[in-house]
């Protein structure tokens, strides 16, 4: 399951997580979050947006004539 965890702190630091998502739609997938909350001050990826999501990254389209 696909999730987007949003935590506050006491200092009012937010904190975004992704799980669920491979590749790199994680941060399409959450690029709402930041643009409504602002500036972005860091980012640490993990192992998993290294990993390859062949549903959600397009490598090449391949069209083939089909009338003629």
């Amino acid at each position: 399951m696909k999730e987007i965890v949003i935590t506050v702190s006491d200092q009012g630091e937010i904190a975004l997580e992704t799980k669920g998502f491979k590749g790199k739609s994680c941060v399409k997938e959450s690029q709402f979050v930041k643009d409504f909350l602002g500036n972005e001050l860091t980012r640490e990826l993990t192992p998993a947006y290294n990993e390859f999501d062949p549903v959600g990254e397009v490598i090449g389209k391949k069209f083939l004539n089909l009338c003629g």
